[in-house]
């Protein structure tokens, strides 16, 4: 079965590779822009691989129907990203080539409108699933494993802090400085409040990598967790830079965008990737996620979980792979999803998750809180 994975020999394409190469019934294409890059990493990873590795140049805003049928892919994963700046062409092309696609999309509008492909997906018989990164894909997995647990689900909070050796490219880190100062939507105590891009300043304490600074982020769960649990009443996200003056200096400069004195900090993705490049030396390669889940038990009183995943060895950036990993799998063997277009929310269990990782020095962790009422 034929896996094309566009963006493949990227910061995470060339991740999701690795792990979809271990699997000797598949065939994965590397393919990009530049074929010279792809023809470099296929040659490099078929080296250690089962699967039988292959390259191809495609770019993910112009390829067609057409290409993707004559490379033969049965899934298309797109990790080409950013993809606040994409629009549904791929996907679109995916479908009338008669394949699935999957994509790590975690920009908030582009996941939630891919539902609008949902009509042409199911006419072609194939699934189309956007944001199988950690978030939804994977945040969504961890509260649906613990939802039970409530009777009423009151609170979501998720957070995300990589550690600071990780590069993930100048695009991506437009994408991001793109958020900085701009106003989004977020649940709070019951009703749509704004806030700004990282701004919110506050402080989130890691399991054995300590205490971090974290800010408010534009993400998809923002829409989709209150669509799926109508008794939330604060639904938040926030993520934070290992290193605290990175993080402060951004906060800083959010109120230069928030003040209209700069319109977009994404113009300064390469000189300011070229100074944490040069400031690697701080911080580490350890990242973390949470998620905190507070409500009421059966029992009246109040409960909260604390999540956490804790990531060592420079693996984190496997983290937001994983879930385009399981559900390829999943499509190539003709096990679901199901045809239909729509958001990675609950796509796959927490176990899925848990068993994928079972390699990589990748530990997750969950603890109770249990609140007398008075």
């Amino acid at each position: 079965m034929r896996i094309l994975i566009v963006g493949g020999y990227g910061a995470f394409g060339a991740r999701v590779a690795e792990r979809l190469a271990r699997e000797a019934a598949l065939e994965i294409i590397i393919a990009g822009r530049s074929n010279e890059k792809a023809a470099a990493y296929a040659q490099e990873l078929a080296r250690t691989a089962k699967a039988r590795l292959t390259h191809a140049e495609l770019n993910a805003t112009t390829a067609t129907a057409d290409a993707i049928r004559a490379l033969g892919a049965r899934v298309v994963i797109n990790a080409s990203g950013p993809f606040q700046s994409q629009d549904y062409g791929l996907a679109r092309a995916c479908i009338d080539a008669g394949c699935h696609y999957v994509d790590l999309a975690d920009a908030r509008h582009f996941v939630t409108g891919i539902t609008t492909l949902d009509a042409h997906a199911k006419a072609a018989g194939v699934a189309v699933i956007s944001g199988a990164s950690s978030v939804p894909g994977l945040s969504s997995a961890v509260v649906q494993n613990f939802v039970d647990a409530f009777d009423r689900l009151d609170t979501v909070e998720i957070g995300i802090s990589p550690g600071n050796s990780f590069d993930p490219g100048v695009a991506t880190a437009a994408s991001i400085l793109s958020q900085v100062g701009k106003p989004h939507s977020e649940l709070q105590e019951g009703h749509y409040g704004t806030v700004y891009g990282w701004q919110g300043l506050s402080r989130h304490r890691f399991p054995q990598i300590g205490a971090r600074w974290m800010s408010h982020v534009s993400v998809p769960d923002l829409d989709l967790l209150p669509a799926r649990y109508p008794t939330l009443r604060t639904a938040c996200f926030h993520a934070g830079l290992e290193v605290a003056p990175f993080h402060l200096a951004l906060w800083s400069l959010s109120w230069l965008v928030r003040a209209r004195l700069v319109r977009d900090l994404g113009a300064l993705a390469a000189p300011l990737m070229g100074a944490k490049r040069w400031l690697r030396v701080f911080g580490s390669d350890r990242g973390g996620m949470f998620v905190t889940m507070r409500g009421r038990a059966a029992d009246g009183n109040q409960k909260v979980l604390s999540w956490h995943l804790i990531a060592s060895s420079r693996h984190g950036p496997y983290v937001p792979t994983i879930a385009s990993v399981i559900l390829a799998k999943r499509l190539a063997a003709e096990q679901g999803p199901a045809p239909g277009a729509r958001p990675c929310f609950g796509l796959f269990t927490l176990a899925d998750f848990e068993a994928e990782i079972s390699d990589l020095d990748i530990a997750c962790a969950a603890s109770w809180l249990n609140c007398e009422i008075d």
